[in-house]
């Protein structure tokens, strides 16, 4: 049934109701004529005549009468369906479906439900992480994230922060084997390559030469599709690697990697928060967009400051000149 249809009936029982057209346009926020002439319209739609009508009066045809007989349980059900999907609407409760990237990011979602869950009890997340790049719509989401460019237009996005891709190493690894002073020297060096885990495409380094972004090979002592592991063959000092912030700030911040050829750090892509629609969110879909977005905006625990970042640098070498 058509929205045009619907409010057709609709009025036709207000009318019947208020026994007037003109009182059950006002009811509905419509002109008289309008109303008249939906009732019109469904009248040529049924091939029959509803009601007796004069300028002072109305009546029920006999038609009229089990129309209105059949109609009034239908509408009063839809109406009670109505008032359940608006009180939904607003309320914080029920499912919430969450889709994200499933590299390096498990750790950093987690808070957010930890403390979504513990304020609204009766939220129940469904997660879903993956690195292939599926389908927003058919995946029925309420919110999803993404690392790298922004989503494609029909979803609404906004940039939670900057993905800084930082080559570092462990000291046990740069004790053993040097410090690379360039880009050029890493070829004397073991480095680790990721695999996408979705195309299984080696992704190569990205750096940044001069402010313009470019693709590096470098050799290849390890392949992977998984950053937990690239991050510990990277820890145990096996191997050099090119690793997200997302990852690989914490243990920086620790002094247990070290950040090199810091002027070649990319930070061209980042983390997104993305929606369908800001008009018709439940409440409960708004509630959680708001809290990331105020725990992820530029976050300090993720992003490493110029400052930060040369001053764990310089750390390695003031112990080295002690040692």
């Amino acid at each position: 049934m058509s929205i045009n249809a619907f409010k057709a009936i609709a009025t036709f029982t207000k009318a019947v109701e208020l026994g007037s057209i003109r009182k059950a346009a006002i009811a509905q926020g419509v002109s008289p004529q309008a109303a008249s002439q939906g009732i019109a319209q469904l009248e040529q739609h049924l091939g029959v005549r509803l009601l007796h009508r004069t300028t002072r009066s109305l009546a029920l045809t006999d038609e009229g009468q089990h129309f209105l007989d059949s109609t009034q349980p239908a509408l009063a059900a839809l109406e009670r369906a109505l008032n359940r999907a608006k009180e939904a609407k607003d309320e914080i409760a029920g499912p919430l479906r969450i889709v994200g990237p499933q590299s390096s990011f498990a750790h950093i979602l987690t808070p957010l439900l930890v403390e979504f869950c513990a304020k609204y009890p009766d939220i129940q997340p469904d997660v879903q992480l993956s690195d292939g790049i599926g389908n927003w719509v058919l995946e029925r989401a309420d919110v999803g994230f993404r690392i790298g460019a922004s989503p494609d237009e029909g979803v609404i996005a906004r940039r939670l922060f900057p993905v800084q891709l930082i080559i570092c190493a462990a000291p046990s690894y740069l004790d053993r084997h040097g410090t690379p002073r360039s880009l050029d020297a890493l070829s004397q060096h073991r480095c680790s390559v990721f695999r996408h885990p979705a195309t299984g495409q080696v992704i190569p380094w990205y750096v940044n030469m001069g402010g313009e972004i470019v693709h590096r090979q470098v050799p290849p002592a390890l392949f992977t599709n998984n950053t937990e592991l690239e991050l510990e063959a990277v820890l145990s000092g096996q191997v050099i690697g090119q690793l997200a912030n997302l990852s690989a700030a914490a243990h920086i911040r620790a002094g247990r990697l070290v950040p090199l050829l810091l002027p070649h750090l990319c930070d061209h892509i980042g983390v997104h928060i993305y929606y369908g629609s800001r008009q018709a969110l439940p409440k409960r879909v708004r509630a959680f967009i708001d809290l990331a977005i105020s725990r992820l905006l530029d976050t300090g625990d993720i992003v490493l400051s110029a400052k930060e970042l040369a001053a764990a640098q310089d750390a390695r070498r003031v112990k080295r000149k002690r040692q």
